[in-house]
């Protein structure tokens, strides 16, 4: 596992969560625990409801019913900054970072709040040492310190999407939500982001959706399969490769090909 101490202790908690839009369900009574420092991945056909499950989570969406508890704790229905300010961090499918602001500026805004600052016109935020010093620790986790002034537009796709990861992990959040981190990358980004997403992940909690199942395989501790908003199994990398109601409703000769 990604982290250690817990161990069976549970991080995140999904009960009995359903999503409709308007007479249509998405979520569909969704169970799920994600124990304390493990990497837990969601996978999924197309429409499965996978980006809904994230929404919910994060805040973004209130569930129709169903519960939704971190660390212990109900935070079904709290706004996401409530939520976030809690522990949980998650990024996006879509690339979501200050394109005219340097990369250093974007990972300061995130660590700036998580320290305690807040916006006062008489602070001048160059002079907070302890921001500066965690904002350079961050880029150097990323692989960004090199490109530290370069307006966050001008990094390439891979690069961008590392510096929105290192933007997630700026708060300090000890449960991250990444969906879909490696979308459009090649081969040779995606093991550099695998590498990052197991540096950043280490000694934390880790829940993400992804659609390449050589990087789900190789990065999960435990996998579950949702299909149509119903989790239809929760196990080991192995045990869901061999599982054949999940060959048969989703993976397929995917499962060959993460081989």
């Amino acid at each position: 596992m990604s982290g250690a101490g817990d161990a069976g202790a549970t991080a995140l908690e999904l009960i009995a969560l359903h999503k409709q839009f308007g007479a249509t369900p998405i979520i569909r009574g969704v169970d799920l625990q994600v124990r304390k420092g493990e990497r837990h991945a969601v996978i999924g056909p197309n429409g499965a409801g996978k980006s809904t499950l994230f929404n919910l989570i994060s805040g973004r969406f209130a569930s129709t019913s169903g519960q939704i508890r971190l660390n212990g704790d109900d935070i079904t229905g709290l706004p996401p900054y409530a939520i976030n300010r809690r522990g949980l961090a998650r990024s996006f499918q879509v690339t979501n970072i200050f394109a005219r602001m340097s990369v250093f500026e974007n990972v300061r805004c995130g660590v700036l709040w998580s320290l305690g600052y807040r916006y006062a016109f008489w602070q001048r935020v160059a002079k907070a040492r302890d921001a500066t010093e965690r904002t350079e620790s961050i880029l150097e986790q990323i692989n960004l310190a090199q490109r530290r002034n370069a307006p966050a537009g001008v990094l390439s796709y891979a690069e961008q999407r590392a510096l929105e990861i290192g933007i997630t992990i700026a708060g300090g959040a000890d449960v991250i939500l990444l969906d879909e981190p490696t979308a459009g990358m090649s081969r040779s980004e995606t093991e550099h982001a695998v590498a990052l997403i197991r540096r950043v992940s280490e000694g934390k909690t880790l829940l993400i959706v992804e659609h390449d199942m050589s990087v789900v395989f190789n990065l999960a501790d435990r996998i579950s399969v949702l299909v149509y908003g119903q989790v239809i199994a929760t196990d080991t990398p192995p045990a869901i490769r061999a599982n054949a109601e999940v060959q048969k409703a989703y993976l397929g000769s995917a499962v060959e090909e993460a081989h």
